[in-house]
């Protein structure tokens, strides 16, 4: 039972921890789709770090479209000539959080399904028993 609840947790917690991330994509979608005029080259492609105001990314220049990985999470921003590079939109502590968390609540699973007593009344004995 508690394997069970332990894989709950952990399950949960992934993705709450997902769906943070998710928000920080979202975030660089609406920035990326600003269309105002300061919208090229994309803004979130603009800087190595990932935060507004950091230093400019030379390959910014050079973006012409971008997309968007779910798994893992992160925003790709595609440069000309068919390269591209992912941005630090998410932070870098989400997908190997995420990861470990699938990881720890699958093999709670598992555990749980390993340890579980056979279904039926307890203490009652067969025939001849």
């Amino acid at each position: 039972m508690v394997l069970r609840k332990l894989a709950g947790a952990a399950g949960l917690a992934a993705f709450a921890l997902y769906l943070w991330g998710l928000l920080y994509v979202l975030g660089a979608l609406l920035q990326a789709e600003d269309g105002g005029a300061d919208s090229s080259p994309i803004l979130p492609c603009r800087t190595t770090d990932g935060q507004e105001g950091g230093p400019e990314d030379p390959r910014a220049a050079q973006v012409v479209d971008y997309s968007v990985d779910f798994v893992p999470l992160r925003f790709v921003c595609e440069t000309t000539g068919g390269g591209s590079y992912v941005t630090r939109t998410v932070p870098g502590y989400v997908n190997p959080a995420v990861g470990g968390l699938v990881l720890a609540a699958l093999g709670c699973w598992v555990a749980a399904l390993v340890v579980a007593e056979p279904p039926g009344p307890r203490g009652v004995r067969g025939p001849g028993g």
